[in-house]
This record gives structure tokens, sequence and C-alpha cells, in this order.
């Protein structure tokens, strides 16, 4: 390698340190540790159960991440690094690192198609605020709650209402930000609410979006957060051409190349969103070579799925006993797919997936750019719900989930199967779920875990094909250490007259075949 690509090298792992740094200064809690910052997510091998022999290793102790995968050479790499490096620079609309004091304002739907029969106003900003709180050195000033008839008129409120709104907010001392709890606002009614209050304004898109900023740490969150961005620098280009056109009188072209600025900065807006959706298709076939690895080694795949802050994570490291995961109260600590391996009461061993959570009126734009990540749940073997039951939105929370699992166009069989889990029971005196099927649990607590690894293993074994049945084999012979490298083992009852012993596994249709053709002569018991 000369110099130069020496050099080039050296400034891309600087920028990926000041990236990661900076990152972590977003985070409440102040900085990461080493150990975060180094490894983003992880596939670890379980802990072996005692007294069962050796079960098979999950995906070798590798880790699993949207960016790992098969590599090429070295020069393509750093390419490739090369043009991400580009891709994830700094971006136009990020939030600046210094403290935002912020007035987070409620529109009330009195009545109305837009008014939701599941939600009131107060648990809307009740929610909102605990965006804010997720962000460091973002405090909120004060709630205000302000009705109105049409949240989608220009101003959002009447004109009473918002001089009232307008009155309350500049009197509220050293200000620096208001966050308007709706989805989205256009970018030419963000500018005048700014001229009109004298401080930024955030929608709930702008929110989230820095939330996800603040908390991406791998290559493929950072590039879905690049492309959510896009519709939002192409409705600001809207609002930036307008007034040049107003203080030039139209639009001028860019230096004689016969393009106007506006048809310049789309062209350029267009180029990068290309170059984001390649990047992003590599990553994604990287990501279904690990997926075919995987199938290959026949593990069952369950993805853990619920609204932010539902305690997902808390849940997969009791049913996993990783000791390594470190599960946090804000919401969307988890932004990229993270998988992790446990056992079933049978001791067959099946991969957790940690997934993203969902949040109520998330703009539509936001989803389509995290459907990379999303996508991995299609190919589960089955779906677990959590729900935290002592939410006053639960109801909403759960309608939020299975809208945006319905959208993915999963197969009919992974939404029919799903399991649901009722989490923070501890929480609520002697509470019965009212829904049928649906399972009590306290993550934290460890209450109800063995009824649902039970039932998820009832549901992997019916989803997966594979079968309970009893070997016949010779112990001088291989077939029982090949039963412990190719399925799950049981039981071993020895057999000391016959020099043999009868074994209970759970054993999949590939296996099978595979075991009946090296072993024609054992004996197979079905139950």
């Amino acid at each position: 390698m000369g110099p130069g690509r020496l050099s080039r090298s050296l400034l891309l792992r600087c920028r990926r340190a000041a990236a990661a740094l900076g990152a972590a200064r977003c985070r409440r809690g102040g900085p990461l540790s080493a150990r975060q910052l180094s490894a983003a997510v992880g596939l670890r091998a379980p802990q072996r159960p005692p007294g069962r022999g050796e079960p098979p290793r999950a995906g070798g102790g590798a880790r699993w991440t949207g960016a790992a995968g098969a590599g090429g050479g070295e020069e393509e790499e750093e390419e490739d690094e090369a043009e991400l490096e580009e891709l994830l620079g700094p971006s136009p609309l990020a939030v600046g690192p210094g403290a935002q004091r912020v007035a987070v304002v409620q529109p009330a739907v009195k009545w109305g198609p837009r008014k939701s029969p599941l939600t009131t106003a107060e648990l809307q900003i009740a929610e909102a605020i605990a965006l804010v709180d997720t962000l460091q050195n973002w405090t909120v000033l004060d709630k205000i709650i302000i009705p109105t008839k049409n949240p989608d008129k220009k101003f959002i409120f009447g004109k009473g209402n918002f001089q009232v709104l307008t009155e309350k907010v500049k009197k509220l001392p050293h200000v620096t930000a208001v966050f308007l709890n709706v989805e989205r606002i256009s970018s030419l009614t963000k500018k005048e609410l700014e001229d009109a209050w004298g401080v930024k304004v955030f929608d709930r898109y702008a929110v989230v979006l820095h939330i996800f900023r603040c908390n991406a740490r791998t290559k493929e969150a950072k590039l879905q957060i690049a492309l959510a961005e896009i519709p939002l620098l192409r409705s600001n280009l809207k609002n930036e051409v307008s007034q040049l056109d107003q203080q030039r009188g139209g639009s001028r072209y860019v230096m004689g190349s016969g393009e106007t600025f506006m048809e310049t900065q789309n062209r350029i807006l267009k180029e990068k969103e290309l170059k984001i959706r390649n990047a992003l298709e590599k990553l994604r076939r990287k990501r279904s070579l690990l997926r075919t690895q995987r199938r290959k080694r026949e593990f069952p795949i369950i993805s853990v799925m619920g609204y932010t802050n539902c305690g997902k994570t808390t849940l997969i490291k009791a049913l996993t006993g990783e000791a390594g995961l470190q599960p946090r109260d804000q919401l969307f600590a988890t932004l990229d797919i993270t998988a992790h391996a446990g056992y079933l009461p049978s001791h067959m061993a099946v991969i957790y997936v940690d997934t993203i959570g969902f949040l109520t009126d998330l703009p539509h734009n936001l989803v389509e750019s995290f459907s990379a990540t999303l996508e991995e749940v299609a190919y589960s073997d089955l779906i677990v719900h959590v729900r935290d039951v002592t939410h006053p939105e639960t109801i909403l929370q759960k309608a939020t989930v299975l809208s945006v699992l319905k959208n993915l166009n999963l197969p009919s069989h992974l939404l029919d199967s799903m399991v649901e889990v009722h989490n923070k029971v501890d929480l609520i005196e002697r509470y019965k779920p009212t829904e049928e099927n649906a399972l009590a649990i306290s993550a934290l607590h460890g209450h109800g875990l063995e009824e649902l690894k039970e039932e998820i293993e009832k549901k992997i074994l019916a989803a997966t094909g594979k079968k309970i049945l009893t070997v016949n084999v010779n112990l001088e012979g291989p077939q029982l250490s090949w039963l412990y490298k190719e399925a799950t083992v049981q039981e071993v009852e020895v057999l000391p007259e016959d020099g043999a012993a009868r074994v209970k596994v759970i054993i999949s249709n590939s296996a099978l075949g595979r075991y009946k053709n090296l072993f024609p002569s054992s004996k197979i018991f079905m139950p």
C-alpha cells in the first residue's frame, strides 16, 4: 500500500472515530464506553446447558450486523468506505449539539375524523415529552395543549388560538425551540412559525430523526437515516428556490450549464438518493448471505417486536441470559437489528432478533427508509409481540404495531402464529390478560418466562416442521456425535448390555434425511 493509500485509510479511521464521539454526545448519560463504541450489534453463542453434551454453536459465536458479511479485496473495501464516508457526512438537517430548552405544543383535536378514540391530548403530549427527554441536553420548559378543529391547516390552529399560543411562547424565559407534536409541517409553515415565535420549530419527524441520528451505530442505520432526510431536503429546496425567485425576479441558470438552480439541486439529491439506495442494497445482499448461512445451520429465528420502550431488549436478555445486553429506559434505544442466541426448554438452540420499536404517527418516509431493517422480520419463523400493559395507551400501541406489520407484507402464517406477550405485569396487582392466548410476564423479574418459552417452542416446532423422535444408536459408532452436531439431543438412555443408547432428539426433515442416508441400519421410533 502506497503512502497516499495509507494516509487515506488513516483519514477514514479518524473520521469514524470523530463520528462515534459525536454520536456519543447526543445520548443522555454521557460518553459511550469503549465496548459500546467498538461493537454495535452482536450474535453471541448461547451458554451451554449443563449435562446435555455439546449442543450446536449458534453461528460459530460470530457477530451479525447490517454491515458485516462477505468481504472483497482491500482496495474495493476502501473505495466502499470512501463512498460511505461521503454519503454519511454532516447532515444539513442535523440539530446542533448545544442544549435546547423546549416548549412542547400539542394540538388537541376536539372532534372530527382526525380525533383518535384511543388516545387523548394529555397522553400524546406525555409521549412527546418522553421523546424530548431521550435527548441529552434537551429540557422541557413547558407543555402547552391548544384546541384545534383542523390540524392540517397552514398554522395548525385557528387565528385566536394561534395568537394565544404565540403570546405563551414569547413569555417563556430562555426558550430556544418549540416542538409542535404533529407528524410533518411544510418548510414554508416552519419558517413562518419560526418568524412568528422567534425560535426554532421542530415537528415529530425532525425530533424522531434526531433521536435516530444520535442512536445510530451501524453504517446501515446511518444510511437509512440519510435516506429519510431526502424528502426533507427536497421540501427545504422548494422553499429556498421560492425565496430566491422572489429576491431575483425569477429562476436563473447556473454558470451557463443550461440548468436552473432548482434543477441542479434536484439532480444532486437524486444522485445522492441513488447512491444511498445502492449502498443499502449492497448491505442487504451481505445480510442475505448471512441469512443463508444461518438457514443452513437451521437455527429457528424469533423476531421480538413491539412499541418503543415496551421491554423487548429486557425480555431477550431474560430469555438468553446474555449479560452483555444493557436495556435502556428510553425511546428508540434499539435502531439496528441485533441477534442473540438462546435455548428453549428442549435445549433447542434458537436466535432471538431484537428490532426497532414502533411509534404512533411515525411518518411514512421514516418507516420506508427502515424497510431494509424491518424486512428481516419476513424471514423469521415466529414473531413475539411485546406489549407494555401498564401504559395508558397500550391498546393504541398494539394497533400501531399490527398496522406496521401488516404493511410489511409479511407471510400470513407469521401474523397468524404471532405470540402476544403482556409485559410489566409486576406493576399491576393480580393482572389477567383479556385477550385470548396472550401471556402475562415480567421480563424484569422473570415471572411467566417458562410458560412463554414453552409456547415459543410449540410454535417453533409447528413452524419449522421439526420432529421429536427416538433413535437407537451404536455407542461404538459415530451416530451419537453426529446427532449432537446436527440435531438437538434431549435425552440419552444408555443400554449397556447392548452397547447401544436410546436417544431422544429434535431434528429437522433435512437432517433426518441425511441421517437415514448415512446410517440406514439405525432404528428410528416416532412418538
